[in-house]
């Protein structure tokens, strides 16, 4: 392999210079990524680099313009930034391509970088920039060594190949902030045209608040890490993908709407791979915000059709979607509205007078794919979730797992295996049993599979509180389901 060396730094220099840097820096202000929370889709670009090439320390950073500011960490705890010296990252933000350094000590520049002249001793460092769609080069994906080394032009591409997921990851988080704002400002137009003065400017500022609820949800990871506590209500899940090296294209969510109100959805993107979470999160951002506005499901649905559809970057992914809204009920149960998008049915499950379960599939009459057509449409169903009643969703991972003989599971094989539960039904066991039925299936020709439990506990079910359970083997490099639990007094 022949020696590899860091690419030439060719800055321009004087007035040029100056205006090159400006222009840089007004694309990453245009970004609004600088000191946000830890997102986790960018940390899981860390863990993967670092994982894939086998070094101790892998970083996402923005170039700032005096500081290094590291949007994501792995191996390197405690450091947010650094100043702006030469020879690293500020070094590497000027190319195009991936710098390679095989040895910090032999280069003249490098050299003299804290990282590599201080305690930490960086002895190897590679690092590919992270370039717009419009060619502005925002910050760098790193990888750092303690020992000199060299890799090779496929791993370089590789590298190239990550920073273009985070690339990717911003866009979309772009994106989504217009398509919400250009939606708050046509309504909050529309009611101003209805309403008096007063009542217009109440709106307003829901709305304004709506935004600002919106993006702070853009910080979020594809999947939620906990699910809250819902006053009443037992809620579980779980999420796996098919492969560890992949990421993947399911999504759920639980979260308030107001008035005591609740929405949750779950659904499952076309494809594999950091395109398809690309269009998860931009999913899951759209549904979110679409829900702040006006809750009701279809019109949720409706929502995100538009967006993919607008989104250029969605190209021509779909998705499939349930999307459901809780209403609070006197017997102490929820009246529960769900609207379909192509999506496998719910079922519902409720105890019958024998001590058994009946089983329902909880379809509604059309429901076109999200993101497929203009003039998709959407039905929604509403149920009764009594006391001692479960509801699961699932993506078709669960339905299209093979058994032991070849055969998919389908729908006859979960009604079987449902209507063989105990009553009442409690959603962390439903989830739980529901898990242990995946473990006994062939890991051969597996999907992703994402599932979500809701049940309403009977009253001596749970007299000190609701319990909340999460089954989260959501990462991909996670293999095993983990229990979690949150009681609310």
């Amino acid at each position: 392999m022949p020696e590899q060396v860091s690419p030439p730094v060719i800055a321009p220099s004087g007035p040029v210079a100056g205006s090159v840097e400006a222009a840089r820096m007004a694309a990453v202000r245009r970004y609004d990524i600088l000191d946000t929370p830890p997102d986790g889709a960018y940390d899981r670009v860390a863990a993967l680099a670092a994982r894939l090439f086998e070094v101790p320390v892998a970083t996402v950073t923005i170039v700032d313009e005096d500081r290094i500011w590291f949007k994501a960490t792995h191996g390197l705890e405690g450091v947010t930034e650094i100043g702006r010296d030469p020879g690293l990252c500020a070094s590497a933000v000027l190319t195009d391509d991936t710098t390679v350094i095989p040895d910090t000590l032999l280069d003249p520049v490098a050299c003299s970088n804290p990282l590599v002249a201080g305690p930490m001793g960086v002895r190897f460092y590679a690092a590919a920039p992270i370039i717009t769609v419009d060619g502005y080069r925002l910050g760098t994906v790193n990888i750092l060594d303690t020992r000199p080394r060299e890799i090779s032009e496929e791993d370089s591409a590789t590298l190239a190949d990550l920073a273009a997921v985070v690339r990717d990851q911003l866009e979309l988080r772009l994106s989504a902030l217009h398509v919400v704002r250009a939606e708050q400002e046509r309504r909050r137009i529309e009611q101003e045209k209805r309403q008096a003065e007063e009542e217009a400017r109440q709106r307003a500022e829901r709305d304004k608040a709506a935004i600002a609820a919106f993006a702070s949800t853009l910080q979020r990871t594809l999947v939620p890490p906990v699910l809250p506590a819902v006053p009443g209500l037992e809620l579980a899940c779980h999420y796996k993908t098919a492969s560890p090296q992949e990421v993947g294209g399911d999504f759920y969510d639980v979260f308030p709407v107001g008035g005591g109100r609740w929405a949750f959805f779950l659904g499952d993107v076309c494809g594999k791979g950091a395109e398809a979470a690309s269009v998860t999160s931009l999913t899951r951002y759209t549904l979110r915000a679409a829900a702040l506005v006006d809750a009701d499901p279809t019109a949720a649905l409706n929502a995100l059709n538009t967006a993919l559809l607008l989104d250029a970057a969605v190209g021509t992914r779909f998705c499939t979607a349930i999307f459901g809204v809780l209403d609070p009920a006197r017997d102490g149960g929820f009246t529960v509205t769900l609207a379909t998008g192509g999506h496998p049915p719910a079922y519902h499950l409720s105890p019958t007078e024998e001590g058994g379960v009946r089983v329902e599939a909880v379809r509604a009459k059309g429901g076109m794919l999200v993101g497929a057509f203009a003039e998709a449409s959407f039905a929604s169903r509403t149920l009764h979730l009594a006391p001692g009643q479960g509801l699961l969703l699932y993506t078709d991972g669960l339905t299209e797992a093979r058994t032991a003989d070849g055969h998919m599971l389908a729908d006859t094989g979960l009604l079987d295996f449902l209507a063989r539960r105990p009553a009442p039904v409690s959603a962390g066991a439903l989830i739980d049993d529901t898990v242990a039925l995946l473990d006994t299936l062939p890991d051969t020709e597996r999907d992703d599979v994402a599932l979500l439990a809701l049940s309403v506990p009977t009253a001596d079910a749970a007299p000190a509180g609701i319990t909340t359970t999460v089954h989260s083997a959501a990462a991909p490099t996670a293999d095993v389901s983990v229990g979690q639990e949150n009681r609310r007094p």
